[in-house]
């Protein structure tokens, strides 16, 4: 069985020290979904603050850059590119995030939290029109590159 890298061997958490590591292209996507009312997304347009779908895209590649800022043990990396799409659905929006680097660790923390804070940032811009907005199905559908390999959902 594996063992858990954020720990030592007293049980403590530390930060994995990847200095040996040699660079290497690492890709991760994520994905989340908004569960909105139809009533609501039909008001997406008219929005005071501006457009929901637009900000939260932006927010998500920011949120992608911080990534290690709001994870403790995460490592600051380089990214070479982070981009988040948005795409309507019949009952919500479906958030798809894509992070690269050529660093010495992978990038599915910073996929995740870029998904995870472009679906706040549409609960915050939306919030006002109805209290029963849902973040759902946060999580990885792939990543590629390093040690362990690829991963596919």
């Amino acid at each position: 069985m594996k063992r858990l890298s954020h720990y030592d061997t007293t049980g403590r958490a530390r930060m994995v020290d990847v200095s040996a590591k040699a660079g290497t292209r690492r890709t991760a996507t994520a994905q989340a979904y908004v569960r909105i009312r139809p009533s609501v997304l039909k008001k997406l347009p008219e929005n005071p603050k501006g457009d929901p779908l637009e900000i939260a895209r932006i927010a998500g590649i920011a949120g992608a850059k911080r990534t290690s800022e709001l994870i403790p043990l995460c490592h600051p990396l380089l990214l070479s590119h982070a981009d988040v799409s948005i795409s309507l659905e019949r009952r919500g929006v479906r958030i798809t995030s894509t992070v690269t680097s050529t660093g010495p660790t992978g990038v599915e923390m910073e996929a995740l939290t870029a998904a995870a804070i472009a679906a706040l940032t549409v609960y915050d811009m939306t919030k006002a029109l109805d209290k029963r907005i849902e973040i759902q199905d946060l999580y990885l559908l792939e990543k590629t590159g390093g040690k362990s390999g690829d991963f596919r959902r």
